[in-house]
């Protein structure tokens, strides 16, 4: 559908989060179409990265999550377009095109929720002290791959880093998350959308 659109290419694809980021630090595409729900690394800490990396390329969600949390996380991390998949696949190409000329776009759902949440407070819709992300991009890195199952050392090895900076980094998120076991990391880690149940 997209490249069917006169002078639009897809330049690439990426089966993972992590490698979502590295193709675009090289590819430097206009527009990034991003889901959440994503292995190694979850699409909002994919698109954190890639802004960093390549604040030019503009971030569209494509996902089925939806929730007034999560569409004010998104806003916050830099998101400029917001889809569900039950949307018409039409407003995908409308999102790309707008996004493309560094226009937003976003879907009534979404338009109405920022909307509400200003005239409601008198402040845009962005994530309050309490629900901003206590984590840092690190730690949400290797909470995700140990919640996908990963052993330290397959971590460490993922992330290029020691097995006993894992350990730390695990002990660090157990008490910082007032956790107490690997299951209890496991349950945050599906409630706050890092990985899927």
């Amino acid at each position: 559908m997209l490249e069917e659109q006169p002078g639009w290419e897809v330049c690439g694809e990426a089966p993972t989060g992590r490698d979502a980021v590295g193709k675009a630090k090289h590819l430097k595409p206009d527009v990034v179409i991003m889901d959440l729900s994503m292995p190694d690394l979850n699409g909002l800490e994919a698109m954190r990265q890639i802004l960093k990396a390549s604040p030019k390329t503009e971030v569209l969600v494509l996902t089925i999550h939806k929730s007034e949390h999560l569409e004010r996380e998104l806003l916050a991390a830099g998101a400029r377009g917001y889809i569900l998949k039950s949307d018409d696949g039409r407003d995908v190409v409308t999102a790309v095109d707008s996004l493309r000329r560094h226009r937003p776009y976003f879907t009534t759902r979404v338009t109405n929720m920022v909307l509400e949440t200003y005239l409601r407070t008198g402040i845009p819709a962005q994530p309050s002290e309490f629900e901003r992300d206590p984590l840092s991009p690190r730690e949400r890195e290797i909470l995700q791959l140990l919640a996908e199952g990963r052993s330290n050392k397959e971590v460490a090895t993922a992330l290029r880093i020691s097995v006993k900076t894992v350990e730390s980094h695990r002990k660090h998120l157990l008490s910082k998350l007032n956790l107490h076991s690997l299951s209890d990391l496991v349950r945050y880690a599906i409630r706050n959308k890092l990985v899927d149940p």
